[in-house]
Parts: C-alpha cells; sequence; structure tokens
C-alpha cells in the first residue's frame, strides 16, 4: 500500500477521531508534493477569495436597503435600521458563502481527486468520453442532491431542540454543530465515491459504521470553515482529504469494489 495512503484499523476504533482530524494535513503534504495538485490549490483559492469578497460586495447595500424599506430612518429608527441590517447580512453572507464556492468550483473537484488517486497509486485516470461524462456527472448530481436533502432532514429534526427550557438553544447548537460535522464528511466522501459509482448510502453508511472518524474529519474541516483565509482552502483540502479517506478504506476493505460499468 503507497505511503500516501493513511493507515486505519480494520475495525472502528476510538482513536478514529484523531485519525480523522489528521486527513487535512496528510492532504496538504499530498498536495505540496505534485505541482498539479498546488495549481488546482492556488486556482481555487483565488477564486474563492474572489467569491468571497463579491459577496460581500453584493449583500452589503442589499442588507441595509433591506433594514431601511422596512424599519425607516430618522432618530432611534437609523440605529435599529444599521442593527437589523447587519442581521440581514450576516445571515445572507452565511448562508452564501457555505453554498456558492462550492458551485462555483464544482469543476475542480473530479481533477483534484483524480490527481490525488494518481499520487496514492494504483490508478489511471479514465479517458475522456462523451458516454462516460455524462453518466458521472448524473451520478454526481444525485449524490449531491441527496446531500442537501440529508442535511435539510437532519436539521428539521434537530431543530425542535430549541422548544426545550433553557438549555434548548445550547442543545440545538451541539448537536448542529455536530451533524454539520457528519454531513462535511459526507459531503467530501461523497466526491471520490460519486467518480467510482458508489451509490449514496453506501458513503452514509461507512461513516455511520466510523462514527468518530467520521466526527474527526468533519471537525478539522469545521474549523477550517471559520478560519479566515485558511477557509480559501478549504475545497481543495477537503476533496484531497475525501480522496485519501476513500482510498484508505478500500485499503481496509470497508467498502466493496466499485460497481461494474454498464455499457
Amino acid at each position: 500500500m503507497s505511503s500516501v495512503i493513511p493507515t486505519l484499523p480494520a475495525e472502528a476504533r476510538l482513536g478514529d477521531f484523531f485519525r480523522g482530524l489528521a486527513l487535512p494535513f496528510r492532504a496538504v503534504k499530498v498536495m505540496v508534493a505534485s505541482p498539479r495538485l498546488v495549481g488546482l490549490s492556488l486556482l481555487s483559492g483565488l477564486v474563492t477569495a474572489g467569491v468571497l469578497v463579491g459577496l460581500v460586495v453584493f449583500w452589503w447595500p442589499r442588507a441595509f436597503g433591506w433594514a431601511e424599506a422596512l424599519i425607516g430612518t430618522g432618530s432611534w429608527r437609523t440605529a435599529l435600521s444599521a442593527v437589523v441590517g447587519f442581521l440581514f447580512f450576516g445571515l445572507t453572507y452565511f448562508l452564501s458563502a457555505l453554498t456558492v464556492p462550492n458551485l462555483v468550483l464544482a469543476p475542480l473537484q473530479d481533477p483534484l481527486s483524480e490527481g490525488t488517486e494518481v499520487q496514492c497509486g494504483g490508478f489511471t485516470a479514465t479517458p475522456f468520453t462523451v458516454s462516460a461524462t455524462a453518466r458521472g456527472t448524473l451520478h454526481s448530481l444525485g449524490h449531491t442532491l441527496l446531500r442537501l436533502s440529508t442535511q435539510l432532514v437532519g436539521v428539521g429534526l434537530l431543530l425542535p431542540l430549541n422548544l426545550v427550557p433553557g438549555a434548548g438553544s445550547v442543545l440545538f447548537a451541539i448537536a448542529g454543530s455536530l451533524w454539520s460535522m457528519f454531513c462535511l464528511s459526507i459531503e467530501h466522501l461523497s466526491n471520490p465515491m460519486a467518480r467510482h459509482l458508489y451509490p449514496f448510502g453506501q458513503v452514509v453508511l461507512v461513516l455511520r459504521r466510523r462514527l468518530t472518524l467520521a466526527l474527526g474529519f468533519g471537525a478539522a474541516l469545521y474549523v477550517m470553515l471559520w478560519v479566515p483565509v485558511l477557509n480559501f482552502f478549504l475545497m481543495p483540502v477537503a476533496v484531497v482529504s475525501g480522496t485519501l479517506l476513500f482510498r484508505a478504506l478500500r485499503a481496509v476493505e470497508a467498502l466493496g469494489p466499485p460497481p461494474p460499468v454498464t455499457p
């Protein structure tokens, strides 16, 4: 087995949390060793920075304009309008920052994942054909829709925690963060598994079986998401990490071989 691929125990262990937490650090080492991955990562960082700055420019005037239209100006209304404007901006920016960069960078994800597998060894990228590209695109789209549905259903099930007197909001914040970490693991393991045409249910199943590993991986990405500048490179690091995790799970036979491709 290539030394690039992380070593996992055959069965779930409590130490898996720290193995998952270490995946992004291993991913950076793999990226630095490949000029192609370095180039794709720098391009990703530049695009992400541009998108995030663009979102500020787009939402800032609109958020405060909506607040002024809702509350008005003059006397105490101006101060209240400014507070509400900040709240509107924070909400719209947060939601769009989580989604828009990933949508813009979607074309770079497969090349990053394939380049990582080449570094791992035992893999040759499939030559381009229209039929294979169409099949892979549709399969990846299916994964994306199911992944978003899973995330929304989980958040919906957790919302009633806010109704618990006193500690409800704290419970929701903790449970919501853990759910977000698990969903981040799903998202970035889904990428290489979708490329190999695994069903989405198998992504969720293997992460449920290795839950501490999934939470460790998701926790590392969750922290990166909130660190300025570092989050510019979240997508390439996450994609490379997810691909390394995929190959590590394959190496210990936690995943079976990819489904056969029908002509």
